[in-house]
């Protein structure tokens, strides 16, 4: 396999991208003892030996450093791998290894989150961060209903009080300004002009 290219990038690694579009990281000492440079040959073993030793076991251990930081959802997990500079194979075989010993797990982590902001988000609000980070909705909705215990007039009371809201003598303006904030937390225009009124 011929190297096309040999990309410098910070902390003395450079990514390497061979013919057929395969492309790696590796640092200096690495790539030098392989002989790795533009317009060489990489050979089919040499290849092979630079996944099975160096990339493959660096992309599970960076995959279990993540991990260890906070829960993530498997789609976060792989963004971040793939922002890392490894490909979706390598990826693949990294989750395969994270999902044998049980430390990717989507409801769990949908849980986790669910508990930390019920207190200062609505339950649509929850529901949507949860989509971003790429959980489905059917987990989504099942851990909903085990984890979401607040009541949201109950939320918006104790969020109008932290914003030191005045019900009774509020002008137009902050009474919209207060509408619009709690809007963006997530809750329904009906919770809110209950809670309002």
């Amino acid at each position: 396999m011929e190297v096309l290219s040999l990309v410098k990038l910070t902390k003395g690694r450079a990514k390497i991208c061979l013919a057929g579009g395969t492309d790696f990281v590796l640092y200096k000492k690495e790539y030098e003892s392989y002989g790795i440079e533009e317009g060489a040959e990489l050979s089919e073993a040499d290849y092979q030996q630079i996944m099975t030793d160096i990339i493959i076991p660096r992309c599970k251990k960076r995959a279990l450093h993540l991990l260890e930081k906070q829960d993530r959802s498997e789609k976060n997990l792989r963004d971040k791998l793939r922002e890392g500079g490894y490909s979706s194979d390598v990826i693949d075989i990294a989750i395969d290894y994270i999902n044998e010993y049980g430390y990717l797990d989507d409801a769990r982590m949908a849980a986790s989150h669910i508990r930390f902001y019920q207190e200062s988000r609505s339950k649509q609000r929850i529901k949507q961060d949860l989509m971003n980070k790429g959980i489905s909705s059917d987990v989504i909705e099942r851990v909903l209903e085990e984890e979401y215990t607040a009541d949201e007039s109950d939320l918006i009371e104790s969020l109008l009080v932290k914003k030191h809201y005045d019900k009774e003598n509020a002008t137009y303006e902050e009474r919209a300004k207060i509408y619009r904030f709690l809007a963006g937390r997530g809750f329904s225009s009906d919770s809110i002009n209950r809670v309002l009124k």
